[in-house]
Parts: structure tokens; C-alpha cells; sequence
């Protein structure tokens, strides 16, 4: 509950390709300084768009054994597909084909089964804005090769699924972001254009756009595409989709293909492609998402005015990042060869690289892991779906077994999370009152909080009262990100906390200067300058670290 939900191809305007080894630079050096000994081993490309000027950047977290990437690299973009997806949708409506109201049914084939809440149905305005009540995932779906894992979905299994997916709750009223409803629509733009999502993007907006490198398919004449690594710096395999159903996040694409397409959304000319992108940044209303949802847009308040719009995307071997500011003419893209979504992804340096006032992101370096710290996690837990996994310690070292598979070993980072070193995934601890220990199991997109089924060691001895300071130090506000802040509060006695259009909850002392908020499984990590005063704050919740001073 705490987290924020962090002119065609303007070939005329200058541009500034900055130099890789420029170390002069203050993109490289902010890339850098973020990225540089990272645990992960990613590469970059980085462009900063501030009105007709482009710095770029291709960095890697090690310099000694750098990937070969560059100008002519096509990364996959995962979910940033969506937004293109949304603006083909947008064409098709001006065109007068369709209507963010209509019912999905309308651009299905007669006959297919499509659930209703009630006589309330899925319209497409639901499918745009994550709303329709439609699951991440086709039900049963299994995919033949886990590293591949859409290659085998066709448009018929997948509206079969659609009819076997009942509905519990009406479309419009939650926000539950579905890969399923994004494929569903890029099947409903495929009918309208008569044509398959990757070659209306190639037609529609690619070309006009001038973005030569950016395809959904087969790769054009002189890219070369960029190979994808898991967070533990393992190669991976590409990701591959039926070409009706591209649309959720089949593109690959260069550095400069993206600086284009964000130079397009930054443009308010007068062609129907332009027309489409800005519409497609609008506010789209449903009960769950009144103003912060557009046609597969992200959208926040900025400051000092105006509005945020982006979109994170991944893949299994991929990270990326659009985010630009309307009105203002920045933005910015990075393009990951690695996938570091379960590592808090890429929004932080996106937002402190649009404006250095927002914190700069850290690398996360290997470390030994505390003695306590692996002595409190050994046990037995159940994740969601009842899965049981147990933890135990050796020589100094983390490792696990889910039931039924072989055990594996942890690396630790600095950043306080374990990681598996044989597949991508992350155990984030959890603190909890009374020396208990629990963690956050983050893989696939998705993070579940575990629940300990054993006897914890802390649980057999009276907590031992937790040393802290006064709690009117901690007192005030904590900006954490665009339009989002940490309000802390003192009442009766007890420290709550309150995010941005969220209610108060308290939180209690586990250590010097850390409080938990167990109802939403979250931490609170003050920090103090050399005279003690309690100046910034970083909420760690489900393996991401939010860093915010102190504003008054």
C-alpha cells in the first residue's frame, strides 16, 4: 500500500551524440554512478532529450568486460510495446472503427464467449487501463519452454481462455495490472487494421517516425539484436509472440529508435499519428483510475507542474524505461541487456536523470551476509499458492529448497536482499516486531510475502526492548518520488505513517532508527547527520528502496 505506483521522425533537429568515453559528461557520470559495480553486470543505453538536445550514453556496470552494445543494438522493450499498442488503438478510433466503450465482444468473433460481472461487460476503455478484471495471465496457461514463455500462445488459445475466465469483480472498479487483457487487445487491433500488430506499428509508425531499427519480428538490415541476461548476469534467450498478439511487448528496438518515438510524444503537430500519441496520454476515466491512467500510460503529478507519463517494461532478459514530461520537451530512455525489474527496476535513475532534486539510484554490490540476519530467516515458510520453501545456513552462506526441487544457494548484496546464483528471483527480509524474521519472494513479475510455518528463534525468549530515539525526531515529510511522500505522524504515543492519498497506519521500533509497518510488510530506515538529526528516510518494501530527505 506504501508504494507508489513508481513531424514524423524530427530528422532536422541537432542532436548531440555524447561520446562513450567522455567521463566529462554528466549523463555518463550520472549512469555511472549509479550503475558501476552493480551486481547485475548491466549494460545501458541512455538517452537524456531536453528539447532538441540528446546526450546519449552506452554504460556498463563492469567497464573491464563490457557487453558490446551501441547504437546499432535493438533491446527488447517488453511493456513499453504497450503505449504503441494503445496509439494504433487511438488511430482505429479517430478512423472511426471503434470506441474506448465498446464492448471487447463487439471485436470478436460472433459467438465467443466473453465474461460478464452481471450485465456489466469488459469494454475497451478496461482492457487500456488495466481495470477489466481480467487476471495477469491466461488461466492454464503452461508454457512448453519457460524461458520462451509466449511463443506458444496463438489468438485462438488465447480467446479460448477468455471463455473460461470468470469474472469477480465488475470491469472499471480495481486496477490489476494483465499481460492477458493487453494481448486480448492487441488482438482487437490486429482485426481492425487488418493487418497483424507488428506490421501496423512498421506502417503506422515506425517508418513515419523514422525509427529504422524497431520491429516486431524479423530484425531490418544493420541491427544487430542485443542479447538478453537474467539479473545474475546468465545469458538468456530472446522472447518470442504470435504476431497478432505482439502488441503486449514483442518490440525490439535501438536507442535512437526510442529517442524518436519520444520526440514524437513530445510533439503536438497535426497528423493523425500525432494526434493518436497525444490522445493516447490522456486520462482514460474508469471508477479505479480517475486521472492516472491514459491509454496504457502511467501518468503523475511533476514538479514543479505538469504531468509525468511513462511506462517500465521487461522481459525475461531485458529492462527499459520511457518517461518524459509534456509541455516541457524532456524525457528520457534506457535500454537494459539485463533484467532488473526484480531489483526495483529502472525507474529511479529515469527520475533522477529528468531532475538531479530526486534521488540518485545505487548499485547494488555483493556483500557477506550478517550472522544474525541468516540465523533469524532459517525455517520453514509457505508462499502464496502453498508452496513450501525451507532456509537454512552454511559456512556463511543462505540456501533454500522449494518442495519437490533441488536446494540453492543465495548471494547477498548490499542493498539487504539474497538472490539465487543458478535463476532470477529475490528474497527480500522482512522485519517484524518481537525479533521476528519473514521476506518477500519476488520472481516473474510478481512479489509474494511469505508466511512462517515454524517456530521462529527469536520466539522462544522475551523481546528485548528496542533502544531508539525520542519519536519526535522522526516527525515530517519524506518526498519519495513525484507527487508521492511519506507523512510521519505522532499519535498517543505511537509513530504512524501515512503515503500520498493513503490512509495512516502505525509502525513500531525494531532497531535504532528502524520502525516496521507490519499491515503492509514494509520498513522504515531513518537516517541522521553528524549532529543527530534525523534528516532522510528509506522505505523498503518487496525488495525496492525508496530514499527520501526530509522536507520539514
Amino acid at each position: 500500500m506504501l508504494r507508489p505506483t513508481l513531424l514524423a521522425a524530427l530528422l532536422g533537429l541537432a542532436s548531440t551524440a555524447i561520446a562513450k568515453d567522455d567521463p566529462s559528461n554528466e549523463l555518463i557520470r550520472a549512469v555511472r554512478a549509479g550503475l558501476e559495480g552493480d551486481r547485475s553486470g548491466a549494460c545501458l543505453a541512455v538517452a537524456l532529450i531536453d528539447g532538441d538536445r540528446v546526450q546519449r550514453a552506452y554504460e556498463c556496470a563492469d567497464r573491464a568486460t563490457a557487453r558490446p552494445i551501441g547504437p546499432d543494438s535493438a533491446f527488447e522493450i517488453g511493456s513499453v510495446t504497450k503505449p504503441m499498442t494503445a496509439a494504433l488503438l487511438a488511430m482505429h478510433i479517430a478512423e472511426g472503427r471503434a470506441s474506448l466503450d465498446d464492448p471487447l465482444a463487439k471485436h470478436l468473433s460472433p459467438g465467443t464467449r466473453v465474461p460478464l460481472f452481471g450485465s456489466e461487460p469488459i469494454r475497451l476503455r478496461h482492457l487500456v487501463t488495466h481495470t477489466s478484471g481480467l487476471p495477469p495471465l491466461p488461466p492454464g496457461m503452461a508454457p512448453a519452454d519457460p524461458m520462451d514463455p509466449y511463443a506458444g500462445l496463438t489468438p485462438a488459445a488465447l480467446v479460448d481462455a477468455l471463455g473460461r475466465t470468470p469474472l469477480d469483480r465488475a470491469p472499471g472498479t480495481r486496477f490489476e495490472y494483465s499481460n492477458f487483457a493487453m494481448m486480448l487487445l492487441s488482438h482487437v487491433v490486429s482485426q481492425l487494421g487488418g493487418a497483424d500488430v507488428g506490421t501496423q506499428l512498421r506502417t503506422r509508425m515506425f517508418e513515419p517516425l523514422g525509427m529504422h531499427g524497431a520491429h516486431a519480428g524479423d530484425a531490418p538490415a544493420g541491427v544487430t539484436p542485443a542479447t538478453g541476461h537474467l539479473s545474475t548476469g546468465q545469458p538468456t534467450r530472446a522472447w518470442t509472440f504470435h504476431r497478432e498478439l505482439a502488441g503486449v511487448g514483442g518490440v525490439r528496438a535501438t536507442l535512437d529508435d526510442m529517442v524518436r518515438y519520444v520526440q514524437a510524444n513530445l510533439d503536438r503537430g497535426d497528423t493523425p499519428l500525432q494526434r493518436a500519441l497525444v490522445l493516447a496520454q490522456a486520462p482514460v476515466v474508469t471508477p479505479a483510475t480517475p486521472s492516472n491512467i491514459g491509454m496504457n500510460w502511467l501518468l503523475q503529478r511533476w514538479k514543479p507542474g505538469g504531468t509525468l507519463v511513462a511506462h517500465e517494461g521487461g522481459t525475461g532478459g531485458f529492462s527499459s524505461l520511457v518517461a518524459f514530461v509534456p509541455g516541457t520537451r524532456r524525457g528520457v530512455v534506457i535500454l537494459s541487456d539485463t533484467s532488473v525489474n526484480a531489483l526495483g527496476g529502472l525507474g529511479a535513475l529515469g527520475m533522477h536523470l529528468l531532475d538531479s532534486s530526486n534521488p540518485a539510484p545505487k548499485p547494488r554490490r555483493a556483500a557477506k551476509a550478517p550472522a544474525d540476519l541468516l540465523k533469524a530467516l532459517a525455517g520453514r515458510y509457505q508462499l502464496a499458492g502453498g508452496l513450501g520453501m525451507r532456509l537454512w545456513s552454511k559456512d556463511g552462506v543462505l540456501w533454500g529448497q522449494a518442495d519437490g526441487q533441488p536446494a540453492f544457494e543465495f548471494g547477498y548484496d548490499d542493498a539487504g536482499d539474497f538472490y539465487p546464483r543458478a535463476f532470477d528471483a529475490l528474497l527480500s527480509p522482512q522485519a517484524a516486531t518481537g525479533g521476528r524474521r519473514t521476506f518477500h519472494w519476488i520472481q516473474g513479475g510478481g512479489a509474494m510475502l511469505a508466511r512462517r510455518v515454524d517456530e521462529t528463534p527469536a520466539s522462544s525468549t522475551p523481546p528485548k526492548p528496542v533502544a531508539t530515539g525520542p519519536l519526535e525526531d522522526y516527525v515530517g515529510t519524506y518526498p519519495l518520488a513525484p507527487a508521492f511522500a511519506l507523512k510521519v505522524t505522532l499519535r498517543e504515543g505511537r509513530l504512524h505513517v501515512q503515503g500520498t492519498g493513503q490512509p495512516a497506519i502505525p509502525v513500531e521500533p525494531i532497531a535504532r532508527d528502524v520502525f516496521a509497518a507490519e499491515v503492509v510488510a514494509a520498513e522504515l530506515h531513518f537516517e541522521r547527520d553528524a549532529g543527530g538529526t534525523v534528516v532522510a528516510v528509506t522505505l523498503r518494501q518487496a525488495g525496492q528502496a525508496l530514499r527520501g530527505e526530509r522536507t520539514q
